[in-house]
């Protein structure tokens, strides 16, 4: 039986006070973004519980994983042809995957010359990330994932030929249980987005797949081998013809009879 969740344990957590809050923030964002980028396939991984493609207009958007997905798949060995999607989004898909190198490597290879990739992911350096310290390993989603810096996902995308287009971050609220703090402690949203802009409990990036083109190097010739290489080929025989040529008997006998 196809589980509800794109992540065990996820689907829960999504449905708190925390939760809301971080996914409000969250589809704002995706709503701008992907409003703009053009094409003809766009794909979600991961979190079906949320349409982070609605503002989109692609002819063809579909979400993959698990879950309630169009696509059942493993995020690692994506089912799609090599450069055949214009737009993927990955929202909190890597700090849970496995290999979350391998799925990027995916990404990379499904997306078109100039395709984009629009990721979100908990902050580390974040109250969210030391709410996860103090939480230890063995707790549950979304405290115990490999939360990965935004400065090492840069990283990551600029080795497979990505250009980092925009990341924002936001959620600077502590990671409370509580809606009523979470309402009173609203304000430090703006306080926050203003003067710690890259602290918020999670990230978004957005990337663009570069493909340079090729560039023919020719080698430096000197210019005595460029001199040798233009001259015309003479096939000699004997030794070095010194003076016109001599003409034989019959060229020399010509006309005269």
């Amino acid at each position: 039986m196809t589980q509800p969740e794109s992540f065990p344990g996820l689907h829960a957590w999504l449905d708190t006070p925390l939760g809301r809050y971080v996914m409000n923030w969250e589809v704002a964002r995706f709503d701008v973004l992907v409003a703009d980028i053009f094409g003809y396939n766009a794909v979600q991984l991961g979190v079906p519980e949320f349409d982070f493609l609605r503002a989109n207009r692609m002819p063809f958007r579909f979400r993959a994983g698990a879950g309630d997905v169009l696509v059942e798949t493993d995020y690692a060995a994506l089912p799609f042809a090599a450069g055949s999607v214009d737009l993927v989004v990955l929202p909190h898909v890597l700090e849970f995957a496995a290999n979350p190198h391998q799925v990027l490597r995916e990404v990379e290879r499904v997306l078109v010359p100039e395709g984009h990739v629009v990721i979100a992911g908990f902050n580390p350096v974040s109250l969210f990330g030391l709410k996860r310290m103090l939480a230890g390993e063995d707790c549950g989603y979304p405290w115990h994932g490999q939360y990965l810096s935004t400065r090492r996902l840069k990283d990551w995308l600029a080795l497979l030929s990505f250009d980092t287009a925009s990341q924002a971050s936001g959620c600077f609220v502590p990671a409370l249980a509580q809606q009523t703090w979470i309402d009173r402690l609203g304000c430090l949203d703006q306080a926050g987005e203003r003067w710690w802009p890259i602290g918020g409990g999670v990230y978004i990036i957005h990337a663009i797949k570069r493909v340079h083109s090729m560039r023919l190097i020719m080698p430096k010739w000197d210019r005595k081998a460029r001199a040798r290489s233009l001259a015309p080929l003479i096939q000699k025989t004997g030794g070095p013809a010194k003076g016109p040529s001599q003409k034989t008997t019959d060229e020399r006998n010509f006309g005269r009879d």
